[in-house]
């Protein structure tokens, strides 16, 4: 198989796994990645599309290979489109799952772990996947852009549906 050459985005699903009880805060099961990218973060799960399948094929299958879940329908939510001057270039499918919660299963890609929306930002993850979690507990589509630099940390990020620049937040002083 061709691989994709440096710089050209690669396609990818986020699947989004999130548990509402009645009168508890939301959480969502997340993935302590072993591997790069975001090694050692907690992230969504989730992988790359397979030649000529659609994204909400790839988020079903990713869900179903990552956590023995199986979903049999997902929402889409929006796009994460990353851009830096290295090897990190990705458009990225976002999809969302209300599931019942099960005890963590066992994952070959790093340790699930359901982590209550109000604790998103005391564990390690991306900084782009906040703004996704509060938008989609919004229920606000969206259509970030987030640009980085050679070292992969976020410049800059622009919902594109909006104009709005969500980070760095700007200075209204």
């Amino acid at each position: 198989m061709a691989s994709v050459p440096e710089g050209l985005k690669k396609a990818a699903v986020l699947c989004v796994l999130r548990h509402q009880a009645k009168g508890r805060s939301q959480e969502f099961l997340l993935l302590k990645r072993l591997k790069e990218p975001n090694q050692g973060l907690y992230t969504p799960v989730g992988g790359k599309l397979d030649p000529y399948e659609n994204a909400l094929t790839a988020a079903i299958r990713e869900t179903k290979e990552e956590t023995g879940i199986n979903v049999s329908t997902m929402k889409y939510c929006g796009t994460l489109v990353e851009t830096s001057p290295t090897k990190y270039n990705w458009i990225n499918f976002v999809y969302l799952a209300d599931i019942d919660r099960v005890p963590p299963p066992p994952c070959n890609e790093g340790e699930l772990r359901w982590i209550p929306f109000s604790e998103i930002l005391s564990v390690p993850t991306p900084k782009t996947d906040w703004f996704i979690y509060d938008y989609i507990l919004q229920n606000r589509p969206f259509a970030f852009h987030a640009d980085f630099d050679e070292q992969i940390n976020l410049i800059k990020m622009i919902d594109a549906l909006t104009g709005e620049v969500v980070y760095p937040k700007p200075d209204n002083g």
